[in-house]
């Protein structure tokens, strides 16, 4: 019997787990149960989530609206919340629609929607991140993604101008003041500037509102996630860009998305 079968192994492994304040430790270490090759390494992977790395930068990658998502030490984590914004943005994909992932990360987002849809799409991805970069493109390739490195819209091909019919872009959304509330695997082992938004959190949202009528098609749509809190002031931002913009909501998820058309 593999050592990796072994009740007594899975049962110390919970152990250190739940000792070290995993809320998950089952499905923790199930997970990394399953990406050990060897037992030295098993408890390499173990000793490093006890001491507060994410279980996705541990196994290296992270389970997203039913895809595996690789994850490099120090990209942002995609949370399953965010899967109600790739579904929304599934909904508006049309056949050889242009979609945009701004502020990409992973590529999670690009890569669920080109996953769903049942129709070829022109897809790209941006993150300022170099590290993010060559994560997404991992995890875009089978996807004929573009994938550039850059500042927002600085980062996208001009010819892409006036052409976006989908631009989703999960800004960062914390205010500065709230980082350091979040949970250690996030404070300290994820990019700052996928956090931080600034002030009130939105700063790059009403970067990336400002310019987004330039870059849609007539029709075409900004989507981003923000949180409850935020959303009557974000709703006013995407509106004052000249967008018509309303919110979801999902309640299985806790997710609330705002989508902007340009009229």
């Amino acid at each position: 019997m593999s050592v990796f079968a072994s009740a007594a192994l899975r049962s110390s492994v919970i152990s250190r787990l739940r000792a070290a304040g995993c809320v998950f430790a089952e499905d923790e270490a199930r997970i990394l149960l399953a990406a050990a090759t060897t037992p030295a390494d098993l408890g390499v992977m173990v000793r490093a989530r006890a001491e507060g790395r994410p279980l996705e930068h541990v196994v290296g990658w992270a389970e997203f609206a039913g895809l595996r998502i690789a994850v490099d030490p120090g990209v942002f984590v995609p949370r399953r919340r965010s899967e109600f914004l790739a579904a929304t943005a599934t909904a508006l994909t049309g056949p050889g629609a242009v979609v945009v992932d701004l502020c990409c990360g992973s590529g999670a987002l690009a890569a669920a929607v080109a996953a769903a849809a049942t129709h070829p799409v022109e897809l790209y991805a941006a993150d300022v991140d170099p590290v993010a970069v060559r994560c997404a493109r991992r995890n875009l390739a089978g996807a004929g993604a573009l994938v550039v490195e850059g500042d927002l819209f600085a980062a996208l091909p001009v010819d892409l101008r006036g052409r976006i019919d989908v631009l989703l872009a999960n800004v960062p959304y914390v205010p500065s003041a709230d980082i350091a509330l979040l949970p250690p695997e996030a404070r300290l082992h994820e990019a700052r500037p996928a956090l931080d938004g600034g002030a009130d959190g939105l700063d790059v949202l009403r970067r990336v509102a400002a310019e987004a009528p330039g870059w849609l098609a007539p029709g075409g749509s900004l989507l981003f996630e923000t949180s409850e809190r935020q959303t009557p002031t974000a709703l006013a931002v995407a509106r004052a860009a000249g967008l018509d913009a309303a919110d979801g909501w999902c309640e299985d998820l806790d997710a609330t998305v705002v989508t902007a058309t340009r009229r």
